[in-house]
């Protein structure tokens, strides 16, 4: 699912990355893996991985810019356009998130 945010949503970030919070254990984390691979490729981009199950710090991080959106992972979230992604997406819902679209 693929939400447009409100201005105040958006992570000031002055990078504007792309990220993904996830698990290691985690089985959606684990079957998205493919698909940010061929979009890293195919679009050349990066998605920056954040572990937060095993790492406190991150998970606050995840807490603080999730702020009640997902409540779980992945979420990804694009440090440009604010826009996120709750749970496992599709190829053609990553594409868009990530491109801005």
């Amino acid at each position: 699912m693929i939400l447009i945010p409100k201005k105040e949503d958006r992570h000031n970030s002055k990078e504007g990355r792309l990220v993904e919070y996830y698990g290691t254990e985690c089985h959606f984390c684990i079957e998205s893996e493919p698909l940010i691979k061929r979009l890293e490729k195919e679009e050349k981009v990066k998605i920056t991985k954040i572990e937060v199950w095993h790492n406190s710090q991150n998970a606050k991080l995840l807490e603080k810019v999730d702020n009640g959106k997902c409540g779980g992972v992945p979420f990804f979230f694009n440090e440009k356009t604010g826009k996120w992604i709750c749970g496992m997406p599709t190829y053609e819902q990553l594409k868009e998130w990530a491109l801005g679209k």
